[in-house]
């Protein structure tokens, strides 16, 4: 099926300005253009559970060129129909408080102003489709929740039974969530939501509750959603890019192809509204805990399809623990600990690859997200079993090879000449207008006009 290259190449030619996104939107902060995204699992980041914990990581991760943490929801966690020992983070019986298991309003705004004070960034999970069942508002305002012949409800279409379904037809709630979601702006100084199960809740919401936010400072915007577009047209900067994870794993199976991959982005070029981008990934908190591990997932391709995830066009993901090669699936209602310990000679560990990544994408404008970025083209080889493209923008060049294949595959990529660094390199090397390059079994090369 990699025969196909040719045709998508050739597609790719024809279009002088590849594939690039819109104007950016006036309303995205800056620094969200350039940033990667670490998400921390805070019950499993450590032994303790505390947020002292991740403030005490802080350097280790500024160090690994994370500059954007997304907490997991940390707010208290409902009692009535809950799930295992400790329940989800996501069945939240108070909006506005800390859950103990993970320390206090002041801990968590320690941790806020550590992070900023690395000169690094902090969004929070939001959780606005459902409210646990013991929530106040379950008593105080039932008409705020969905009913069924005068029962409250779990979420339509799913088996959330731990969770109340939220009334969006109910004014007053509106007010009450985008209240709440003002406070810990306001009080914490958070500088974004990941909102979670966006596309359950109306675009209309979310859209009232950016134009409120907004006049407090200008916040990043993360939808879990990968089919709702509408919801970036006017609310969110980015959505999950769902469709790049089973393309990258059809990649590592034999059964995708450049080809797939081109119309994908090129697909996206055009459906993304204007200043908005999606979010990539190898594996997040539900894709660890409910599918697999990356290992299983990517197999030797692993590093890989890691590096498209920074490389293509979007704003790349990092899972706590991903980073040092996290093999095992974290429990989601129980106390499962990554074990830091355990991986640090274990020879396991990608922080070398990450770091080198963090650094490339933060440097170079080509691969800044949306229409910061840079254009991709995808480019004919010598090789179909590789897989080559190039990022620009203005004289800024990333050049991105993968081998397919599980054998070692020599290929000559056409590219400008010029002075690049290989990915981790600190020597500059000089790149005539092809590169012949060996590339092991499903390994990659990357060279970029900035470290």
């Amino acid at each position: 099926m990699r025969r196909l290259l040719g045709i998508a190449i050739a597609a790719a030619l024809l279009i002088p300005a590849g594939v690039a996104y819109a104007a950016p939107n006036d309303g995205v902060p800056s620094w969200a253009r350039s940033t990667n995204l670490y998400e921390v699992n805070v019950r499993q980041y450590s032994a303790n559970s505390k947020f002292t914990s991740v403030t005490k990581d802080l350097p280790r991760l500024k160090k690994m060129g994370v500059n954007t943490l997304w907490l997991m929801p940390f707010q208290p966690i409902g009692k009535v129909r809950k799930l295992g020992s400790l329940g989800s983070p996501y069945s939240i019986s108070n909006y506005r408080a800390v859950n103990p298991e993970y320390g206090t309003a002041a801990d968590f705004k320690a941790l806020v102003k550590a992070t900023h004070a690395q000169g690094m960034h902090i969004i929070i999970d939001w959780v606005a489709n459902h409210t646990a069942w013991d929530h106040s508002w379950i008593t105080k305002n039932p008409e705020w929740y969905t009913q069924v012949n005068g029962n409250i409800v779990i979420p339509p279409g799913t088996n959330w039974n731990d969770v109340a379904d939220l009334n969006y037809d109910n004014q007053d709630m509106r007010k009450a969530m985008i209240s709440a979601m003002k406070y810990w702006v306001k009080y914490f100084d958070i500088d974004g939501f990941r909102c979670d199960a966006a596309g359950m809740v109306p675009a209309d919401f979310w859209e009232e509750a950016t134009t409120e936010l907004a006049k407090s400072k200008k916040l990043f915007m993360l939808a879990e959603d990968g089919s709702s577009t509408n919801l970036l047209e006017n609310a969110f900067t980015a959505n999950y890019n769902w469709s790049l994870k089973p393309a990258l794993k059809s990649l590592t199976q034999g059964t995708g192809s450049s080809a797939a991959l081109y119309n994908l982005i090129q697909t996206q070029s055009y459906t993304y509204p204007k200043g908005s981008y999606p979010l990539n990934f190898i594996t997040n908190h539900d894709e660890n805990s409910w599918t697999s591990t990356v290992q299983a997932d990517y197999g030797k391709s692993e590093n890989a399809m890691a590096v498209l995830t920074y490389t293509l066009p979007g704003m790349p993901l990092l899972y706590n623990g991903q980073e040092v090669g996290l093999d095992k699936q974290l429990q989601f209602f129980e106390k499962d600990p990554i074990d830091w310990a355990s991986y640090k000679y274990s020879g396991k560990s990608r922080v070398a690859l990450y770091t080198a990544l963090n650094s490339i994408k933060l440097n170079n404008p080509a691969l800044w997200a949306g229409p910061t970025g840079g254009k991709i083209d995808f480019l004919e080889t010598d090789n179909y079993e590789v897989m080559a493209f190039v990022r620009t923008r203005g004289t800024n060049r990333v050049l991105t090879v993968i081998n397919l294949t599980d054998s070692k595959q020599v290929v000559t990529v056409p590219t400008t000449a010029g002075t690049y660094y290989s990915l981790g390199a600190t020597k500059p090397t000089k790149i005539s207008k092809s590169l012949k390059l060996t590339v092991s079994a499903r390994g990659y090369a990357v060279y970029s006009s900035k470290r």
